[in-house]
């Protein structure tokens, strides 16, 4: 009966169409970290400057470039890398300040955000089971959802004493930091690895360290 009903009326197809397809972008764009987006396009946007926080935290920054990620047409979100004076030696992540900024071009749930991270960390091979189990429970508790044009930057500092610090900055408002160097390496590795799944948003990433060097 159903069938029948949705078969004999053309405007009840095209909205279970159009339903459908956006439930698969919806469930497909929690994956919002690059694996699951083919393609990034370079650029780097005249007049857009760092954000306060890393103005303040990390003195001198530069953009080293930036990418926007794309699937079947529809922008998931805009990246930027911020580097210091020095630059950024990704071999040695966890010894230079930076940051990564993201702007979300759609709704996504935090948690779905945090236990895609820890799956991508998962596949690097990056921590022991017991830090990545404890880094997955603080990203749950710590990333919020995003909504359009919602902002959050990733904030890396080493700190004088040995170690280091992630902070998470959410539209200007701190929203947590997570202790230590390998977590650092673990998790802004999904974007900056040499074996990152999405070569191409790393080198757009990297551009400016590139060529410095």
């Amino acid at each position: 009966m159903a069938a029948s009903t949705s078969s004999s009326s053309p405007c009840v197809g095209r909205a279970e169409r159009q339903a459908r397809r956006g439930a698969l972008l919806d469930g497909l764009a929690c994956m919002v970290w690059p694996a699951f987006v083919p393609r990034a396009r370079a650029s780097v946007e005249a007049g857009h400057g760092a954000p306060a926080c890393v103005a303040r935290a990390l003195p001198g920054a530069r953009l080293s470039g930036s990418a926007e990620l794309r699937w079947w047409g529809l922008d998931i979100y805009r990246a930027w890398l911020w580097v210091g004076p020095h630059g950024l030696d990704t071999s040695r992540l966890g010894a230079q300040a930076f940051a990564l900024e993201l702007r979300y071009a759609r709704s996504l749930r935090g948690r779905d955000i945090a236990d895609k991270s820890a799956e991508l960390i998962a596949r690097l091979g990056l921590g022991s089971p017991a830090q990545r189990r404890a880094w997955h429970a603080s990203m749950r508790a710590m990333f919020p959802d995003v909504h359009a044009g919602d902002t959050l930057v990733g904030l890396y500092r080493p700190q004088p004493q040995g170690g280091g610090r992630s902070r998470f900055v959410f539209d200007g408002r701190v929203v947590g930091d997570i202790e230590g160097q390998d977590f650092a390496q673990a998790f802004f590795s999904i974007w900056l690895s040499p074996r990152t799944s999405e070569p191409a948003l790393r080198q757009a990433l990297l551009a400016g360290v590139e060529q410095a060097r």
